[in-house]
């Protein structure tokens, strides 16, 4: 009885093989079409990777088969190899499918690929075809990507037009003139942008630096105070322009006690400690200031700077000679310092 099984499963396994063409003794075409429909039916039957095999097996028999590349452009961007499917969407074109859905392929992956140049290639000739595409988005973003702001705000404006919804088109609107130093003209477009989308807490922390760099403490304070409610990350460079807003707006006492929350994690971040000190010397704390400005000298027993501030904050106090004498041992470690005394003295102290 084993012998039968035996022979019936060779049976079986033979007529198996035999099912199967001899691919190598087969016309190219055919060989082609035998994996490219294989290929298909893998595809069908969810089997995305072996129909990829499968297409590039029948690609090497007709490299210049539309059907064929069609398959694997498909089948690459389905598994997310985009270098290879922008390739095929690109031989498509040369194959003579210049159509609108394969130029917006083209545009879309050479997007996301940062293929600049092909993007706008690509959407004016999207554009020609189909004058109702919307490329204003991708021709604006491009053209901030080229530092060529001045195309990217037209197109950007444009795209604000098609989809006034989007507020990627503000936030790029507002960065261009950001970048150019326009802060004033920025503004408006952060403050859409963050209308559109409220929970991009990065723009509001942006906005809120836009309005540091035009000295408008408290807006600056206000809206770096709503990105940490936001859920913007508080690290240390968010602590630190958070204290600094504080400070600008007069308030010693918190500006000082976020700072010194950044000291507790960076003990010896020298330019935290000198901010702390003139922040007490200008508030009339000159005691404070000593401290802390003696704080840096215990790490940079050098810096000539903290020590001439010492001496001025001695003179205000009224130790005068004491401060005097600290402020030329300062000078003689750097000489430099002697040009900001004249200033002072200028200025009668």
């Amino acid at each position: 009885m084993s012998r039968l099984i035996l022979s019936i499963s060779l049976i079986l396994a033979t007529l198996s093989v035999s099912a199967q063409p001899d691919v190598s003794k087969l016309p190219v075409t055919d060989s082609a079409d035998f994996f490219l429909q294989k290929g298909l039916v893998e595809k069908q039957n969810g089997r995305r990777l072996e129909s990829l095999k499968n297409f590039e097996k029948a690609a090497q028999y007709a490299p210049e088969s539309k059907d064929i590349t069609a398959e694997l452009a498909s089948a690459y961007l389905d598994l997310r190899r985009y270098g290879f499917a922008l390739d095929m969407f690109k031989k498509k074109q040369k194959l003579g499918d210049e159509t609108a859905a394969n130029y917006k392929q083209n545009k879309n992956l050479s997007y996301q690929l940062h293929q600049n140049e092909d993007v706008i290639t690509y959407a004016n000739k999207l554009k020609q075809l189909d004058p109702a595409e919307k490329v204003n988005y991708f021709l604006g973003k491009v053209n901030y990507d080229l530092d060529n702001y001045g195309d990217a705000s037209k197109f950007l404006n444009e795209a604000a037009k098609e989809e006034p919804a989007n507020g990627e088109v503000p936030y790029m609107i507002a960065h261009s003139y950001a970048d150019m130093m326009n802060y004033k003209l920025a503004i408006p477009y952060f403050e859409k942008a963050i209308t559109l989308k409220p929970e991009q807490n990065y723009w509001i922390y942006e906005l809120g630096l836009i309005y540091y760099a035009m000295n408008d403490d408290k807006n600056s304070l206000k809206y770096i105070l709503l990105a940490g409610e936001k859920g913007y990350k508080k690290d240390n460079d968010y602590l630190e322009n958070l204290g600094i807003a504080y400070l600008n707006v007069g308030d010693l006492e918190q500006g000082v006690t976020i700072l010194n929350e950044i000291l507790k994690r960076k003990p010896s971040d020298l330019n935290i400690l000198n901010m702390i000190a003139e922040a007490y010397y200008y508030k009339g704390k000159f005691q404070l200031a000593i401290d802390t400005w003696d704080k840096i000298l215990e790490y940079d027993k050098s810096n000539a700077s903290a020590l001439y501030m010492i001496g001025m904050a001695y003179q205000k106090k009224g130790e005068k000679d004491k401060g005097m004498a600290l402020c030329d041992k300062a000078i003689e470690m750097d000489p430099t310092l002697a040009g900001l005394k004249q200033k002072k003295m200028v200025a009668g102290l």
